[in-house]
């Protein structure tokens, strides 16, 4: 099953491609704690979105070397 994840827009800088910066929250091993973590995804961008814009990505097959998510839709 495909993963699917909410991020928002970093660059857009490449050609039909964009960076996505994911955020989860995590909790610590030891101490309990939750931790944020980021993560930034580059996702193939075949709708047209702008720096800013949070989106839904999801998990494709190898588009090129980095790329293995598209994005699926643009949330408001």
């Amino acid at each position: 099953m495909a993963q699917i994840k909410v991020g928002i827009v970093e660059s857009i800088k490449m050609q039909k491609t964009v960076v996505v910066k994911v955020e989860s929250m995590v909790k610590h091993p030891l101490y309990k704690k939750l931790i944020k973590r980021s993560k930034k995804i580059k996702a193939h961008d075949g709708v047209g979105v702008s720096t800013g814009d949070k989106v839904k990505i999801v998990e494709t097959k190898p588009i090129s070397k980095d790329v293995n998510f598209k994005i699926m839709e643009v949330i408001k």
